[in-house]
C-alpha cells in the first residue's frame, strides 16, 4: 500500500444483519471479512468489495 493512499471506506451501510449463510445482507461482507477490515490493507479491502458486489448480483440485489 502506498503511504499517501487513503484507506478504502467500509462498504457497511448500517443494516447490519445476517442471511443463512452468515452474509451481511446490507454490505454482503461475510462475519470475517467484517471483522478483519480494520487489519486489512487497501489491497485486500478492494478484493472483499468485489467479491462483496459478486454476491449482490448473485442474489439479484444489483444488476452486474
Amino acid at each position: 500500500m502506498k503511504t499517501d493512499e487513503r484507506p478504502v471506506a467500509s462498504p457497511c451501510v448500517n443494516v447490519c444483519a445476517l442471511d443463512e449463510q452468515d452474509i451481511c445482507i446490507g454490505c454482503q461482507r461475510t462475519v470475517q471479512e467484517i471483522t478483519r477490515w480494520a487489519r486489512m490493507d487497501n489491497d485486500e479491502r478492494r478484493a472483499v468489495i468485489k467479491l462483496c458486489h459478486e454476491r449482490a448480483v448473485a442474489a439479484g440485489l444489483v444488476i452486474g
